[in-house]
């Protein structure tokens, strides 16, 4: 089990602070599988959020996921 560092409210504010702008993702997608991806939050919904990325593809994740690691946000300059 994974140490989790940030509450769910504390994770919802930030994603809506990403909200619109660029952001490279990272995401552990399992058996030690990690895919880098560059993209846009798109829509924010009580549950989940989704996003769009470079290739115009919608994917969405859970706060769960975040709160878990298992999706890690890095900014874009």
């Amino acid at each position: 089990m994974r140490k989790i560092i940030y509450g769910l409210d504390e994770i919802k504010l930030k994603i809506s602070s990403l909200k619109g702008q660029n952001i490279q993702m990272d995401i552990n997608r399992g058996r030690k599988k990690i895919e880098t991806i560059e993209a846009i939050i798109k829509d924010i919904y009580p549950s989940v959020f989704t996003i769009k990325t470079a290739d115009e593809k919608l994917q969405t994740f859970s706060y769960f996921d975040v709160m878990c690691g298992n999706v890690v946000f890095n900014e874009l300059p």
